[in-house]
């Protein structure tokens, strides 16, 4: 019965995209599996091993052929190693990217703040005040933010956003900054590399593998402003979304250390073997 649980219903030939319990025991009996079986009896086996095939969560499997390599060198840089030495005290790692699409949102009454046995009172009509693209970066080691807000993504409000770092101590006279960064439109590819490099000798880019914004920190920090700072989206303009964001950046600075990461390249190595044999399974029962 828990083997039958863990099939997908098109390979039981089901018109399901997910079974539950009842599907399960109903299958068991149409197949003869069993002659007669209760719900409540498939529950308890399936709770057992904490079976739900009612449940599913959306996953991206890697692609990338180079995938433990390129995640590596990241997880590196975050214990402080590059190539196999550790980094010295004038270099630094910096985590960047961008949060798109952020609307300000005039709510058509007044927001009313909590009260005693009632919770904050937020309008749901609105109207769109416009929206901005926050462009961040993240010194991993120090917890130090740079951010601004930019009409649009692009070549041009990134590379805005590279001079305003580089531009000030310590990173102007650092001896390297690797920027970890994923591959977006604004700086992905070889151009990108030599185009960051030619303005900026000391920077070092180092782009994750694709679908893998999981390694890139900024986005922890990007969860962090989601939460804190625009939900809920309530904003008479776009320039208030600026200040405030703004204002945010350095009220993290006065309360927050680096980021505690854990997942190292032991981490890494272990789940790339884990992901190999999963694969190879599958060939094999596909075969």
């Amino acid at each position: 019965m828990k083997a039958l649980a863990c099939e997908l219903p098109a390979t039981l030939g089901l018109p399901l995209s997910r079974l539950s319990v009842a599907d399960v025991a109903r299958h068991a009996q149409r197949s003869g599996l069993v002659a007669r079986i209760s719900d409540s009896t498939v529950w308890r086996w399936l709770h057992e091993d904490a079976i739900r095939p009612w449940r599913h969560r959306c996953w991206i499997f890697a692609r990338d052929p180079h995938f433990q390599a390129k995640a590596g060198r990241i997880l590196d840089l975050y214990e402080r190693r590059w190539q196999g030495q550790s980094l010295r005290k004038d270099e630094f790692v910096i985590s960047t990217d961008e949060k798109t699409s952020i609307q300000a949102r005039l709510r058509m009454h007044p927001s009313l703040p909590t009260e005693p046995g009632k919770s904050m009172r937020v309008e749901h009509e609105y109207e769109r005040g416009g929206a901005w693209a926050y462009m961040a970066a993240l010194d991993v080691h120090r917890a130090k933010v740079f951010g601004r807000c930019e009409a649009t993504t692009g070549i041009a409000p990134f590379e805005r956003l590279v001079d305003q770092v580089m531009s000030q101590p310590p990173y102007v006279n650092a001896r390297r900054v690797f920027w970890v960064m994923d591959n977006g439109s604004s700086h992905r590819g070889d151009a990108s590399v030599q185009r960051l490099m030619q303005a900026h000798p000391r920077l070092v880019p180092v782009h994750a593998p694709v679908h893998a914004s999981w390694l890139n920190q900024i986005e922890i920090y990007f969860s962090i402003v989601q939460r804190k700072v625009l939900t809920p989206n309530d904003f008479p303009g776009l320039e208030a979304i600026a200040r405030r964001l703004a204002s945010f950046e350095r009220y993290f600075e006065s309360i927050a250390h680096p980021f505690e990461w854990k997942f190292t390249r032991t981490d890494l190595n272990a789940l790339i073997a884990r992901m190999r044999d999963r694969w190879a399974q599958s060939l094999k029962l596909a075969a």
